[in-house]
């Protein structure tokens, strides 16, 4: 494998390396990826660390990552929405959280193009996408939970099924690249996609103040084109503050570095790399001194809220940088026009 030079000619003076590192020493011998220190793990962010170590070329570090989640994985394909060094904390299994594992998977691979690495890890994420699937309404939309007693939550999130989408495209990518056919898999990405475009009230939890919900759809592929970019103008000012990056929610003065690099990923997927470097150059001075990025902070007095190093925040900081600097193979990973040209799943869109 080949990696770009983090130098000032890829990345200008963000020390990627540094980003890296916090990671790696959140890491637990174990190989889960707690939030910060002391923290409790779930299993979304946990994969959006390793994303973040496969960028950095932590190859090692991240495949002891995804070890970690497999062994946690529960018989029904679903894994537990939160844990603490190993021992559950809360015993909802989520959807989206039990997806997961096939996009930091399929991201992997695109990096590493190990084919064992997919084979070793296509029991673990096809049990996963199956409990989602198993959730998933006649409308097309995807119940977000169970709970601990085994019921399940008949209420669904916008940006839970539209990150359940993201997992069937790779999930359908790595059963190609292995030889399997999923119809029922496709089927299912494009019920959810299309309750995403046309029944957007079939999400009956109103979580329309939290900008995920607003970039989500586009971040994932469920709309493209004109829809997203309709979308993305809609609701600029509703979210974005100008010159320092997106809020959280639209209703509190408080900017979240995850959040920004998110929503630079889902400009950067419609093409518009421009506004994608310009949103980007807003948060690079949102560091420490150990050049790890803040969580977020409150406008405009600049305080730093929470004070943690959040793992997560700096995975999705450095799949950010990939994707506008194409440091590695995996910087195509939520383009739109890599999807539709995908010789196996682009035809399903």
């Amino acid at each position: 494998m080949e990696f770009k030079r983090w130098d000032k000619e890829h990345v200008g003076d963000l020390d990627l390396e540094a980003v890296l590192a916090s990671i790696v020493a959140t890491q637990l011998p174990s190989g889960e990826i707690p939030w910060s220190d002391q923290d409790k793990t779930d299993p979304w962010d946990h994969v959006e660390s390793a994303m973040g170590l496969t960028v950095g070329g932590a190859i090692a570090e991240a495949r002891k990552a995804f070890a970690w989640l497999a062994s946690m994985q529960l018989e029904d394909g679903s894994w537990y929405a939160s844990y603490k060094h190993g021992v559950p904390e809360d015993r909802t299994h989520d959807t989206n959280m039990s997806s997961y594992l096939a996009v930091g998977v399929y991201h992997h691979f695109l990096i590493t193009r190990d084919r064992n690495f997919l084979n070793l890890y296509w029991p673990t994420l096809r049990k996963g996408i199956d409990f989602a699937l198993s959730l998933q309404a006649q409308g097309g939309e995807i119940h977000w939970a169970k709970s601990p007693e085994g019921k399940v939550d008949p209420m669904a999130l916008l940006t839970g099924s539209s990150s359940i989408f993201m997992s069937l495209k790779c999930g359908l990518a790595i059963a190609s690249e292995l030889g399997y056919t999923m119809d029922y898999w496709v089927s299912g990405m494009q019920r959810v996609r299309d309750a995403i475009r046309t029944r957007p009230h079939s999400f009956n939890i109103a979580k329309s103040r939290f900008s995920m919900d607003w970039f989500y759809p586009i971040l994932t592929g469920a709309l493209t084109g004109a829809e997203a970019q309709k979308r993305v103008e809609k609701y600029w000012k509703k979210f974005v503050v100008e010159g320092q990056g997106v809020r959280c929610v639209s209703d509190e003065p408080w900017v979240t570095v995850a959040e920004t690099a998110e929503f630079i990923l889902a400009l950067s997927a419609m093409g518009n790399h421009e506004k994608a470097k310009i949103v980007f150059d807003w948060i690079k001075d949102a560091r420490f001194d150990d050049g790890s990025y803040w969580c977020g902070y409150t406008y405009p007095d600049m305080v730093i809220w929470p004070e943690e190093k959040l793992s997560w925040t700096n995975g999705v900081v450095l799949m950010a940088a990939d994707t506008l600097f194409e440091l590695t193979p995996a910087a195509r990973l939520f383009s739109h026009a890599f999807w539709k040209k995908h010789p196996s799943v682009g035809r399903h869109l």
